[in-house]
Order: structure tokens, then sequence, then C-alpha cells
């Protein structure tokens, strides 16, 4: 079992910057695909971002495209999502999540943060 730990959410004005973090413990061998993604209330948890083990594949929800990155480093085993140009309607609580696949153009990951509040101000 990998336990993912979010940090670095926090309030934002639009058009600012954030860069959370998510430090991976436990059988980190096995975190392969890892990825963000984020929930507002009344909504269901959505996909925002997933990168491969080596980093070599990296996917984006299209809303976030241009204005957020994801990366990794596995000596650290830190998964990490930089987001730019913040607008209101990124706020959420992105959680990290960690041995994910896809199946039926959904993502499906069986380890999750207990997430971090991200909120972004007009």
């Amino acid at each position: 079992q990998v336990n993912p730990v979010e940090s670095g959410g926090g309030l934002e004005q639009a058009g600012g910057s954030l860069r959370l973090s998510c430090a991976a413990s436990g059988r980190t061998d096995i975190a392969y695909v890892m990825g963000w993604f984020r929930q507002t209330p009344g909504k269901e948890r959505e996909f925002v971002a997933t990168i491969s083990w080596k980093g070599d594949k990296r996917f984006y929800e299209d809303s976030v495209k241009g204005r957020f990155t994801i990366s990794r480093d596995n000596s650290k085993n830190y998964l990490y999502l930089q987001m730019n140009n913040l607008k209101p309607e990124d706020t959420a609580v992105y959680y990290c999540a960690a041995q994910c696949i896809r199946s039926n153009n959904n993502w499906q990951c069986s380890s999750w943060g207990q997430g971090t509040q991200v909120t972004v101000s007009s």
C-alpha cells in the first residue's frame, strides 16, 4: 500500500500560482502511475493530471492544459503539481493518488491522500 500525503494548498488570488506536493510512503516501489484529482462540494472527484513512473507520459484535463504541470521525483518519492494562472474555478480539494490505471477513459487509483484545499479568489 502506498500512503500519499498532500501539502501546499492555500488561498491565492486569480492569476497567481501554487505548488502542491505529495509525499509518498509505504510501498513506493508499486506507486507506478500517480496523479492529481480534485473535488468541489456536491460534485464527483475529477481527474486533473497523471504522470507515468518514468515521467515520460503526462495527461491533463483540458481546462488545466498550459497552466498546470505535473512532475515527480522518484528518488525522493514526491509528486508535484505546479499550478499557474489560477482561476476561481480551480477552487477545490486536491487529492494525490497512486497506483492509477485508465479504464474506459476513466482513471482509477488504489491509494489516495486526505486532500489539500486550494481556494482561488477573484
